[in-house]
Order: C-alpha cells, then sequence, then structure tokens
C-alpha cells in the first residue's frame, strides 16, 4: 500500500460506509437492489452527510470572510504604506503586520477555501472507490465497506442506460456509451455552471466596494474563470457517479449561498443595502451589522456617555488651631 492509498484509506472506507447505509436503508422500504437509482440516491445522501457535517465549518468561514471585508481598509492603508518599496525587509516587514493584523481580528484570506479543502479527501475517496468497482469485481473481492455482492450490484447499476461507474474519456458504458457521453456532458455543464454561478453571486452581491477593490479580488476572479474550466476539463475522466456526486454538492453550495446572501449578508455590500431596504419597506429596525461599521465602533456607540455637570470639589476638613 503507497503513501497515497494509506492516507486515503480511512476516507474510502467512511464514504463506502455512508453509502452503504442509505443503500441498505433505500433498499428496506423497497427499492430495489441493484438498481441505478438506489446507488445515485446513496451518492446523494453521502454529499447531504458531508454538507451537513460542513455547516459549522461554513458558519467559521463567513465569520472570517465578513472580518476580511471589514478589514480592506486597513489593508489598503497597509498596502499604500509600502508602496514602491521592493526591498527584502519592506516586504518581509508588511507580510509580517498583514499576518499580525489577520490575527489580532481571527481571519485570514484562505478561510473561504476551507469547505473545499476539507471536502477533496471525501471526493478523491469516492473517486477511488467508483473507479476500483471494477477491478474489485474481477478480483472477487469487496471495497471499503462494500461487499463483493454489493460491488457487482453497483457495477451492473445503470441510470437510462448508462452505468455509474463509466467515464466520458474512458467508456465502460458497452453498447450505450451515447447516453454515457450525454450524461457525462450534461452533468459536467451543471457541475461548472452552478460553481460559476455560485462564485459571480458572491462578487456581484456579497462585497463591499472596498474587498471589490482589494488585490486580493483580482485573484478571486481569476479563480472564477478558472475553476470551472478546471473542473470541467477534469470532468471528462470522472464516473458518472462521482459527477453525480460533485453537481450535487455544488447545486447546494449555491442554494447555501443563496440563503447567506440574502439573509446574512456582508456589511457595506449590494445585498446587504437590499436587506436594508426590504427592512425598512416592512417597518422593521436597521441591523447595525449591514452598515459595515467595524464591532469595536458599534461597542463603543452603545456605551452610553457620562453626564456632563459641575464637577464636585473635594470639601477640605478643617485643620485643629494650635
Amino acid at each position: 500500500m503507497d503513501f497515497f492509498e494509506t492516507i486515503m484509506f480511512p476516507f474510502k472506507w467512511l464514504v463506502s460506509i455512508i453509502m452503504v447505509g442509505f443503500h441498505e436503508g433505500l433498499t428496506a422500504i423497497g427499492m430495489p437492489e441493484a438498481s441505478g437509482w438506489t446507488w445515485t440516491l446513496s451518492i446523494i445522501g453521502l454529499v447531504l452527510v458531508i454538507r451537513a457535517a460542513l455547516i459549522p465549518v461554513f458558519v467559521k468561514q463567513i465569520k472570517a470572510q465578513r472580518g476580511m471585508q471589514l478589514l480592506q481598509p486597513d489593508l489598503k492603508k497597509l498596502q499604500d504604506k509600502y508602496k514602491g518599496k521592493t526591498d527584502q525587509l519592506s516586504r518581509q516587514a508588511m507580510a509580517q503586520e498583514q499576518m499580525a493584523m489577520y490575527k489580532k481580528h481571527g481571519t485570514n484570506p484562505f478561510s473561504a477555501c476551507l469547505p473545499m479543502l476539507i471536502q477533496m479527501p471525501f471526493f478523491f475517496a469516492l473517486f477511488t472507490v467508483l473507479s476500483g468497482i471494477s477491478g474489485a469485481r474481477d478480483k472477487g473481492e469487496g471495497i471499503g465497506a462494500m461487499s463483493h455482492d454489493q460491488v457487482v450490484q453497483f457495477d451492473d447499476s445503470t441510470i437510462f442506460g448508462a452505468p455509474l461507474n463509466a467515464t466520458l474519456l474512458h467508456g465502460g458504458g458497452g453498447e450505450n456509451q451515447v447516453m454515457v457521453a450525454v450524461l457525462s456532458i450534461l452533468m459536467i455543464l451543471a457541475m461548472t455552471a452552478s460553481q460559476f454561478i455560485t462564485q459571480k453571486q458572491i462578487m456581484a452581491k456579497n462585497m463591499s466596494e472596498e474587498a471589490m477593490a482589494s488585490p486580493f479580488m483580482r485573484q478571486q476572479k481569476m479563480m472564477l474563470y478558472i475553476l470551472p474550466i478546471v473542473f470541467g476539463v477534469g470532468g471528462i475522466n470522472f464516473p458518472i457517479g462521482v459527477l453525480i456526486y460533485w453537481t450535487t454538492t455544488n447545486l447546494w453550495t449555491m442554494g447555501q449561498q443563496f440563503f447567506v446572501i440574502r439573509r446574512m449578508p456582508t456589511p457595506g455590500s449590494p445585498a446587504a443595502k437590499a436587506l436594508a431596504e426590504r427592512r425598512a419597506a416592512k417597518g422593521l429596525p436597521a441591523l447595525p451589522i449591514l452598515s459595515g461599521r467595524k464591532e469595536a465602533d458599534e461597542a463603543a456607540a452603545t456605551v452610553p456617555a457620562e453626564p456632563k455637570g459641575q464637577r464636585v470639589q473635594p470639601q477640605r476638613k478643617n485643620r485643629k488651631k494650635k
């Protein structure tokens, strides 16, 4: 067992256990064991379990993103301070001040990638499980928590005539290769489109003007177009079962972001202004967080000022006469 297999071993077991659990539950209510739709729903169930478990991480991500939004004016001042200074000491000093600023406010620019990074091992685990189905069947073995009989059932299962372990690039669909190509292309388009729409609505509706003008935003704009292309090209190597997983998780992300942007937008963003207008139209009080002020300023504003009055002079005690 090589190093990669050693790392992926627990993830393969966890992924397969969840899939088998959903498969057994679905067959218990009457769905056919070897049906492709039973296994498809098991893969969707896997997505729901993983994404539900990631909700606390997503909440931390939202808080970190809001912290980054509030930091943009300070970051701009820091960049202006070291503008034109290209020597090593200046770059190191700027990096140290920037990291200290992130640490002080409990945020960092990589927080947005955290949910995706956590998901990647499960994604690769599912990929290795589904890609190894045919080999495990030929060897008479199971794979992960899947028994040999379940491996055979999965290998024989299809949706619309296309096997779940078939790929657009490497085939595996037999006489139904055309259906494999059609399903793969449709899901690759849905996968990339949902990812693009998710990132686009964040940039268009849930970022303040300061964030849009930051250098970090230029990188985000590049990723907006690069990531869908990468996953779109890579999708021709993915089995249909993996495409179902990734398309489902992208749709979850898109719906989750839509909810957050509408109900909990970033301060100072167009979505925050829209929420403020909706609350005003309903006669509801404005939310301080929507104004984009820093939390310290908000806390200071809530502290009542001491009443001003005439200073009370200290009374001098009468000294005893000698």
